[in-house]
């Protein structure tokens, strides 16, 4: 909408538009807002709450959503399924963009982009003022374009039915962003943790193929610790990485450090 607009900018829209690479940590296990000025401050452009395999609550998650609009972090959030209702809540409570799993068709990914998108272009339900307008009371012809305008929905492809499919899902209005799914994909393909399988890169390539031919952005989920890999796949066109959750980077740095204090005893 531009410089004038009422609605919080979405920084990661723009650097999509830009062709530049962007990292999203996800959140799994902090439960206060400090997780979004920590990730801010280590460099990532998105933090994305993943409601499909945490126990964070819709509270939580807002309080979140709201210190990462402050804190100059796009404030994502995985929901657990395509609920239109869940997802209402979850962007009134300051979510700049969905990430919405185990879409199997054009009809889904409809049903989403619809549920998503307020009037004419969906039927999202006008809650008033929210984080998104700065809670600032603005008339509704405005307020509606302007949100609609700063909100990246993106769909999960997480099944060969769903890369099949991939063209079609890619070509919805509404739908900003086709995220795979890898480690499901695999699963799906009976290649458990084999995210580097011919038959995966052959997913991706038809994935981005088909989001080349609408103009939407392709997305990495699942692959966290292989940059060679993922070198590939942004070469391949992919511009949004789900980097590591905050629980495995917790893990990691705490078992490195304590593997270091133990050599001391030595």
């Amino acid at each position: 909408m531009g410089e004038n607009s009422p609605a919080v900018a979405n920084a990661t829209k723009r650097r999509l538009a830009e062709g530049r690479v962007v990292t999203g940590m996800m959140v799994r296990l902090t439960r206060t807002a400090d997780i979004a000025v920590i990730a801010a401050s280590c460099g990532f452009d998105a933090l994305n709450v993943d409601l499909e395999h945490s126990q964070l609550t819709l509270g939580e998650t807002a309080q979140i959503c709201v210190s990462a609009l402050s804190s100059g972090i796009t404030p994502l959030v995985r929901v657990p399924s395509q609920d239109p209702a869940f997802m209402g809540r979850v962007l009134d409570g300051g979510a700049q963009g969905l990430i919405v799993p185990h879409v199997q068709s054009a009809q889904e990914a409809q049903v989403i982009a619809a549920a998503t998108r307020f009037p004419p272009a969906g039927h999202r339900s006008m809650g008033g003022t929210g984080p998104l307008l700065r809670y600032q009371t603005v008339p509704t012809p405005i307020a509606a374009p302007a949100v609609d305008a700063e909100t990246l929905i993106t769909v999960m492809l997480e099944t060969s039915q769903a890369v099949g499919n991939a063209a079609t899902i890619a070509a919805v209005p509404g739908v900003d962003m086709v995220m795979i799914g890898t480690n499901d994909l695999c699963a799906d393909m009976g290649l458990h943790g084999q995210l580097g399988h011919q038959r995966v890169l052959d997913a991706y390539a038809e994935v981005a193929r088909a989001c080349k031919a609408n103009g939407k952005h392709l997305a990495i989920g699942g692959i966290k610790a292989d940059m060679t890999l993922l070198g590939k796949l942004v070469a391949l066109g992919a511009r949004y990485i789900s980097a590591n959750t905050d629980m495995a980077l917790l893990i990691g740095a705490a078992r490195a450090h304590a593997t270091e204090l133990r050599q001391l005893q030595a």
